[in-house]
């Protein structure tokens, strides 16, 4: 489902909340705004586009706890971190688990903002990727056990005649085969293909 890219703003600071709120929607961005990670995870649902805008201490769950539950549920949106009380340590955990910024308050605006638009196009590329490996995906829910291993194996380089040989079978029935794939991926070009196979981690 397509979803218009928003800011997710968790602080428990209802001072700080309603400030960022104001900043992100000046530039025109929408903007949700938590009190807790609780709150945040009651509304949101995977697939919502967007960014993260994450405070380290608060009540509960803390950000930096909040960030690690989204990364084991394999949850990929961007995190960008604020806090008020940082220390080395702590942003090394929060880089670590995959934070793109670590910002102290007080923070300049348009640091922060720059780090937001930053989170918001790293989600779009990662978007773009997951619709193009759904796709590779249908396409290669066409192919035959056979077909697949064709693939495989022109997609590591090898060579019709050497594919044919630890097959078993002729060359001819190779590069029939490697057509039918060529066909069904809908794949232009071996680059192409290739290409296909690192997106969707096929060796």
């Amino acid at each position: 489902m397509k979803t218009e890219p928003t800011v997710f703003v968790v602080d428990d600071d209802e001072a700080m909340r309603s400030s960022l709120k104001w900043l992100i929607e000046s530039v025109g961005l929408p903007v949700a705004t938590y009190d807790s990670a609780n709150a945040f995870l009651q509304d949101y649902y995977p697939g919502r586009s967007g960014c993260l805008v994450l405070d380290v201490r608060m009540p509960g769950i803390s950000g930096l706890e909040l960030q690690e539950h989204l990364v084991s549920e394999h949850i990929r949106i961007p995190v960008v971190i604020i806090t008020g009380h940082g220390d080395i340590a702590m942003a090394v955990r929060a880089l670590k688990a995959g934070a793109l910024d670590f910002i102290e308050k007080p923070f300049n605006d348009e640091l922060l903002l720059d780090s937001i638009r930053r989170a918001m196009q790293v989600d779009d590329r990662q978007r773009d990727k997951q619709q193009q490996r759904a796709e590779i995906a249908a396409h290669l829910s066409h192919l035959t056990p056979r077909e697949l291993e064709v693939m495989k194996a022109v997609t590591q380089g090898k060579s019709n005649k050497a594919i044919a040989q630890e097959l078993g079978v002729s060359a001819k029935t190779v590069e029939a085969h490697r057509a039918r794939v060529m066909e069904k991926m809908q794949a232009r070009s071996l680059a192409e293909l290739v290409r296909m196979a690192v997106l969707t981690d096929i060796e």
